[in-house]
């Protein structure tokens, strides 16, 4: 009877270790709160989105003239002498320039804590790369995040995150037809 009874309390015993190690840190997490990331090696999603706008406008003008008149008169025996002369300059200038830029980007991208030193702020990094067609698109982003932006469903936006660094890059054949020619690159490094 005894031999009955060891057995399964083996059994349940490997069982609850092994389902243990098979959850891992879940386990450890608190089952009142949300599983966000927290520690190194999380992932958690980027939303990107970065709308930026800008408008720039000027307007310059500039006059300035000078006058310098001078005159002699004398009579000399009933004959009157008159020596008059003037000198005169003038310049005038008016400018004006206009700028505008907008740029958009739109993306989600996963990326990884790499740090989680810091009580305030992790690090995180990612990167992306999808290639259709021959061309290569390549989303790289790395910046701080604040625990509480984490969102429960384990997003944050790229305008909350700190000292974001994003790039957005493209290699294939219609980045290549849209740079200048060899002699056209060549003539812009002489002029």
């Amino acid at each position: 009877m005894t031999k009955r009874f060891i057995l399964p309390v083996i059994m349940l015993l490997a069982a609850t270790t092994t389902g243990y190690a098979q959850i891992g840190e879940a386990a450890a997490r608190s089952m009142f709160c949300d599983v966000r990331a927290m520690r190194k090696g999380d992932a958690v999603t980027i939303l990107i989105v970065e709308d930026v706008q800008a408008d720039n406008s000027a307007r310059t003008g500039n006059s300035s003239t000078t006058n310098l008149s001078a005159g002699v008169s004398g009579s000399v025996n009933n004959s009157g002498t008159a020596v008059n002369g003037s000198i005169g300059t003038g310049n005038a200038f008016s400018g004006q320039g206009t700028s505008a830029r907008s740029e958009s980007v739109k993306a989600r991208l996963t990326a990884r804590i790499v740090e989680a030193d810091n009580p305030n702020a992790m690090r995180v990094e990612g990167k992306r790369s999808v290639t259709i067609n021959g061309e290569t698109q390549i989303i790289t982003l790395t910046g701080l995040v604040r625990y509480i932006d984490i969102q429960t469903d384990n997003t944050i936006y790229s305008y909350n995150i700190a000292d974001l660094t994003l790039s957005y890059n493209g290699d294939g054949p219609i980045t290549k037809a849209q740079q200048p020619g060899l002699f056209t690159r060549f003539l812009r490094v002489l002029f």
